[in-house]
């Protein structure tokens, strides 16, 4: 397993997964691990992750819960690189796949998904600094790829009565439930992230359903890391 000089590698889940990701450039979030916590999932589902990234989201819902396969989007090639040696390296060649691709341009099949997952760029375009690495860039603005688009390909791919799963800050709830609603995208679950008790709400995880009906769980909220530690 080739490990360039510029990448680490990192244990997570108690030594389950190891994960190969940039040692300067684009290292993924807490975000990720609390979304793939929270999206549900059933037994034999086909699952889409939007965005994936090193891998994380697919890794972690092959680990610890029970899905059928997964297939995973990523359109950065090192990202997309590195996603593919996690596979090989977690030994979770037959759960999941990766492909280099823009989810604007969709390489997949329509309705191929039980459940769609995403963990999207937080800030519009031309909204405070962008980074200069464009890894980084790319991850947390949305240059190449806008809420719209990413809620469009999640209608696009999900099969009738799937699911989507996105996590997104709370300050921007009402936007995002708008826009599911123009894809039909019913809001069923959500989860608000507190950083305290003294704070105000940060980020909110959110799952709907394609053609549901009207109606959201509000789960019990999460303060901090939610238990989980990428430290």
């Amino acid at each position: 397993m080739k490990i360039n000089a510029h990448e680490t590698v990192d244990t997570f889940l108690d030594g389950r997964l190891r994960i190969i990701q940039s040692r300067q450039g684009y290292r993924f979030s807490i975000d990720a691990l609390l979304l793939a916590e929270f999206v549900s999932t059933k037994s034999g589902d086909c699952v889409v992750d939007l965005g994936a990234g090193c891998g994380i989201i697919s890794l972690f819902l092959a680990a610890k819960k029970d899905v059928g396969f997964i297939c995973g989007l990523e359109l950065q090639e090192e990202l997309a690189s590195q996603a593919k040696r996690n596979i090989v390296l977690n030994r979770l060649e037959k759960k999941i796949a990766i492909i280099q691709g823009d989810l604007r341009q969709l390489p997949l099949a329509p309705g191929c998904g039980h459940v769609v997952v995403c963990n999207p760029p937080y800030r519009r375009e031309k909204s405070g600094r962008i980074n200069p690495d464009p890894g980084k860039a790319i991850a947390r603005h949305e240059i190449t790829a806008s809420l719209d688009d990413i809620l469009g390909a999640g209608r696009m791919l999900l099969k009738p009565g799937g699911r989507l799963a996105l996590i997104y800050p709370a300050n921007r709830l009402a936007e995002i439930f708008a826009k599911m609603r123009i894809q039909e995208i019913e809001p069923k679950r959500l989860q608000i992230i507190f950083p305290d008790s003294a704070s105000h709400a940060k980020l909110a995880m959110i799952e709907g359903r394609l053609n549901g009906k009207s109606g959201v769980k509000i789960l019990p909220p999460i303060f901090g890391q939610g238990g989980f530690s990428i430290t």
